[in-house]
């Protein structure tokens, strides 16, 4: 049994992180009172059904009073409204986090609102499936998974440890960096790769119907797993790239370049430089599986069909 590490603590949204982060604090029992707050009536009516909470309200300053922790599992978009409305709430010695795919964003947008008496320690966990809403999330999500917690130049050393403590006691593996660097390795292993499988799914859907319908049909590896990335939540990655637009930017400019040298090799019939990037970018995966962050069975990692969702890692 894990040891308590908060009193009341509040998770602001109950989508596959929230809801996943209620289940593992309430099932590991590291808070004494497990709070999800949602503005969404039917979101709530859901999280009450559910069970995982042991209270549930779409009034999210109500929710904040008294809280030790606040994790605002929202679009990054809607991170200044959450701020607005809880940063007023927080007690003295209280934390403010969120679990955002974008981090220097999030800080410009949250830190304003948070008052001196309390600390903004930003956070985001490298975890996730292309499911949403309060049913997508289960404890293990964050089992061996990265977390990277992003804290404010200056910020609290003992929240920071108090929060990193928290991802910790959920499975997760800690790393501390700054928000610039966050959003530049995230735009290259996150933000541009579903950049790319919106593209591609796209050209799909407008190619000729005939075409269109034996590509869905005849789907290999390839194409299936550029159509998962896909579907994930379109709110979400709007805001991802509206709000990380440098760092995208960049690292598409990059992108475009080696792109470019690949069509040169493939129009002069270089097979040497194919063989090459090939050969380098195969240890890439080979290296991603020696870490741990993915299996090297034959589904490549995908749930055995109709096994349950809460029983992945």
């Amino acid at each position: 049994m894990s040891a308590v590490l908060f009193d009341r603590l509040v998770v602001i949204g109950a989508g596959l992180i929230g809801s996943s982060i209620a289940r593992a604090v309430r099932e590991k029992e590291l808070a004494t009172t497990v709070v999800v707050a949602d503005r969404d009536a039917a979101v709530c009516a859901r999280v009450r059904e559910l069970g995982f909470a042991h209270e549930v309200t779409e009034d999210l300053a109500a929710a904040a009073t008294g809280a030790d922790l606040v994790i605002a599992c929202v679009p990054v978009g809607a991170s200044r409204a959450v701020a607005e409305q809880v940063g007023p709430c927080l007690k003295p010695g209280a934390i403010l986090s969120d679990v955002g795919s974008v981090k220097g964003a999030v800080v410009e947008a949250m830190a304003p609102f948070v008052p001196a008496h309390a600390h903004l320690v930003p956070a985001h966990p490298v975890a996730g499936t292309e499911f949403s809403g309060p049913d997508a999330g289960f404890a293990s999500l964050f089992e061996n998974r990265w977390c990277i917690v992003t804290p404010p130049e200056g910020a609290d050393e003992q929240a920071v440890d108090r929060l990193s403590g928290l991802w910790r006691a959920m499975g997760a593996n800690v790393e501390l960096m700054s928000a610039h660097h966050h959003d530049l390795v995230l735009a290259i292993t996150s933000h541009v790769p579903h950049l790319i499988a919106y593209n591609i799914v796209g050209t799909a859907a407008e190619l000729e119907e005939t075409l269109a319908s034996e590509v869905i049909k005849f789907s290999a590896g390839g194409f299936r797993d550029f159509t998962r990335i896909a579907s994930s939540d379109p709110t979400m990655w709007r805001d991802v790239f509206l709000y990380n637009r440098d760092a995208v930017l960049e690292m598409l400019g990059r992108f475009t370049e080696d792109l470019t040298a690949l069509q040169r090799a493939i129009r002069y019939g270089d097979g040497d430089a194919l063989f090459d990037h090939f050969t380098r970018t195969r240890a890439i995966r080979r290296s991603i599986i020696e870490l741990g962050q993915e299996t090297a069975a034959p589904d490549f990692g995908r749930r055995a069909a109709g096994k349950p969702r809460h029983e992945q890692s």
